[in-house]
């Protein structure tokens, strides 16, 4: 920690790195093209760089362990660092467009490795565009949970087609999250939880989750306190809207 005590980027305090110093735009164009490594397919996706602990070497063979939670959009990486202790053997990884921002939670989760020892390594973040390259990342069926929270609102109406809920998008999620696994929305934006909530009721390869499921996920609890925004929102005596939907099998 001494590296740190002598980085101003860093807290002397907590050893994590300070937002200040990776702070970006609240929001990025999804559909401008960024210079960044895309795997040309899941099985491409170097595993030891993300989680060292379980992937010792770069050797990608053993199929026996993945990538079950994606959380897109991640930001600073609150939602991930809350996941990750208590899903201490499952592999999650959050996808972030912003540059900056990607690489706070990389300092972030390197941070909380060193004063941890043993914990937070299943937990990783890549640079991507989520909206594009989502099966460069997974395999059919391969996912467990994805987390959309707090997600750009788009407000115009041209600009609804860069919205991460979507018709179109969702056929990709269903693709990749596996029979029920489970994809978690929330926003502060009334109208673009009513959109998210829509999309997912008219798609038929999802349905909405009981009331007493959702008293019975931890996960559920998480969506509005783990985050930056969510905090945010709760400070500010803020309303926040959910569409919490499983993935079930298409009827025959």
């Amino acid at each position: 920690m001494l590296e740190n005590e002598a980085n101003p980027t860093f807290s002397k305090s907590t050893g994590l790195p300070r937002k200040r110093f990776y702070r970006a735009r609240a929001h990025s164009n999804p559909l401008s093209d960024s210079h960044f490594p895309i795997p040309i397919s899941p099985q491409n996706v170097d595993y030891s760089v993300h989680y060292p602990q379980f992937f010792p070497s770069s050797e990608r063979s053993d199929s026996s362990k993945k990538i079950q939670f994606a959380d897109i959009g991640c930001g600073f990486g609150g939602l991930l660092i809350s996941l990750s202790t208590l899903f201490p053997q499952t592999l999650m990884i959050g996808m972030e467009l912003r540059d900056k921002v990607t690489e706070y939670v990389k300092e972030r989760i390197l941070a909380l490795r060193v004063s941890n020892p043993g914990q937070y390594q299943n937990v990783s973040v890549v640079r991507t565009n989520s909206m594009k390259y989502i099966p460069n990342y997974f395999e059919k069926g391969q996912l467990s949970k994805m987390f959309f929270l707090f997600p750009d609102p788009h407000f115009k109406e041209k600009n609804h087609r860069r919205r991460v809920i979507s018709p179109h998008l969702l056929d990709e999620y269903a693709y990749v999250v596996e029979v029920g696994g489970i994809i978690y929305t929330i926003t502060d934006v009334e109208e673009l939880g009513d959109w998210m909530k829509a999309c997912l009721e008219n798609h038929p390869m999802f349905e909405a989750l009981t009331n007493e499921e959702l008293e019975a996920d931890p996960v559920v609890k998480l969506l509005s306190s783990a985050t930056e925004e969510g905090q945010k929102v709760a400070r500010n005596g803020g309303q926040t809207f959910q569409a919490v939907f499983r993935r079930i099998a298409p009827s025959l």
